[in-house]
């Protein structure tokens, strides 16, 4: 019996051949494709076809579309590959709760080790960079939104002086995804004031060089957090 061979909608087709120039870096990063014209006469298709094809691609970030410019190849970053997945993963959280535990423990796992990688890694500028973080956040502690910002951005600090450039930008999407989490664990009566003096033993650590220290106080740090959320999920 014949294998049966698929059909292909037109603009899949123009989807494949935009993707093998930009693969073979014949439109590399930052140019711009032809216009939706050029593009109907080069592959010899109607204007729907193209226009379906460049949403496609932008829909997958490899493009980007400005009104009234030509479609431009993105920049390829850590932040915008994380981005493309996170209208999927909030909608995954909302629709099993499961997912919620597992997040918490991914985070976990991958904030101990930026957090013993800053403590081997850090410099006399990084430190302050953290001991100004915690000072800020205690300065905002006036504001749920802007205290729980802070808190994002001194976990993607330490991400950062882990030196992996991936890092920070996972580490924040863990943190976005999960924000409806952590919104109850600020309003704790004093949950302010401790959430302050973990980061600071996370950073003493770090100060010290002490790779065991900072990740025992990040993991106690996180730890924490978890059980006092399903304390009050009870």
């Amino acid at each position: 019996m014949g294998e049966i061979i698929p059909r292909r909608k037109l603009y899949q087709e123009v989807v494949d051949r935009l993707m093998e120039r930009i693969r073979s870096g014949e439109m590399a990063p930052g140019a711009q494709l032809p216009s939706e014209r050029e593009l109907m006469e080069i592959y010899g298709v109607g204007r729907p076809a193209v226009r379906e094809a460049l949403q496609t691609l932008e829909r997958s970030g490899i493009v980007e579309i400005v009104h009234g410019e030509r479609a431009r190849v993105v920049v390829p970053t850590a932040d915008r590959l994380i981005g493309q997945i996170a209208s999927g993963a909030m909608h995954l959280l909302r629709t099993d709760p499961q997912m919620l535990e597992h997040l918490k423990h991914a985070r976990l796992f991958l904030e101990t080790g930026t957090a013993r990688m800053a403590a081997e890694r850090a410099t006399e500028e990084d430190v302050a960079r953290l001991q100004l973080s915690v000072a800020q956040h205690r300065a905002s502690m006036v504001n749920l939104e802007e205290f729980i910002e802070r808190d994002m951005a001194f976990h993607r600090e330490i991400a950062r002086i882990s030196g992996n450039p991936i890092f920070p930008s996972i580490v924040e999407s863990l943190f976005r995804w999960a924000g409806e989490y952590y919104r109850p664990l600020v309003r704790v009566p004093g949950a302010e004031e401790l959430t302050l003096a973990e980061h600071q033993r996370i950073v003493d650590a770090i100060a010290a060089h002490d790779g065991d220290a900072a990740a025992e106080a990040m993991h106690a740090h996180l730890s924490r957090a978890n059980q006092l959320y399903r304390k009050l999920s009870q």
